[in-house]
């Protein structure tokens, strides 16, 4: 069954989704933690611990080998979940492929072609992140690349061992798909989550079922002694 990642950094919302069995994971970028106004440390940290054992994605800032190499053992550091995110870049590809043989788990983020996704597999990332909204909303076909990636997948059995982690997911059709076609994990914004729990006959049904109940508790006769 696909997994479903929460994708923030507001620790309100996870708390809310992981108590109802939601949450397998979380992945955070620095833009996320500036909009909660929370130091990256802290935050990373709080996030690891409420959802204990599940990963969390830390995202490093430096676009060089060595500054993400270093920020990146640095991440792992702060939580044994932590799982350190490393943008598609070539720089990014080394970095990958040293921290991935120190045992560092990596996401490898903005992934815009299947190609981008195989060569970041290749280069040890546990983790690819193909960000479909974005993709769509320059008229490409965003679940295409999924369907692609995870035919690829599937074609090599146990020999491709990074996960398909679709992100940039816009709205629950998103989420439909990428489970149809068999994506492993889907990464999802507070707003979508809650609209996968939601229909509004769920509503109508109990508003029926509960005026029913309170009608017949009326209507029944009282016993006395």
């Amino acid at each position: 069954m696909m997994k479903f990642y929460l994708d923030t950094a507001n620790l309100a919302s996870i708390k809310k989704y992981n108590a109802m069995g939601l949450v397998d994971g979380v992945t955070t970028n620095p833009s996320l933690i500036v909009k909660e106004g929370a130091d990256f440390e802290e935050t990373i940290k709080a996030i690891c611990k409420e959802v204990y054992p599940n990963p969390v994605s830390a995202e490093v800032t430096a676009t060089d080998y060595e500054g993400m190499v270093s920020e990146g053992k640095r991440n792992k550091a702060w939580a044994e979940n932590v799982v350190v995110k490393i943008p598609m870049i070539p720089e990014g590809l080394k970095a990958t492929k040293t921290l991935s043989k120190m045992g560092i788990p990596i996401n490898m983020t903005l992934i815009f072609s299947a190609n981008q996704a195989l060569v970041a597999a290749k280069a040890g990332a546990s983790y690819l992140s193909p960000f479909i909204g974005r993709l769509d909303d320059i008229g490409q076909d965003g679940m295409g690349m999924i369907a692609d990636l995870v035919a690829i997948k599937r074609a090599y059995g146990e020999r491709f061992k990074a996960e398909v982690l679709v992100a940039s997911i816009r709205h629950p059709i998103h989420v439909l798909q990428a489970a149809k076609l068999g994506a492993d994990i889907g990464t999802m914004p507070a707003e979508v989550m809650d609209k996968l729990l939601m229909h509004p006959l769920t509503d109508i049904g109990l508003k029926r079922f509960l005026d029913d109940w309170n009608k017949a508790k009326k209507e029944r006769p009282s016993i006395t002694a």
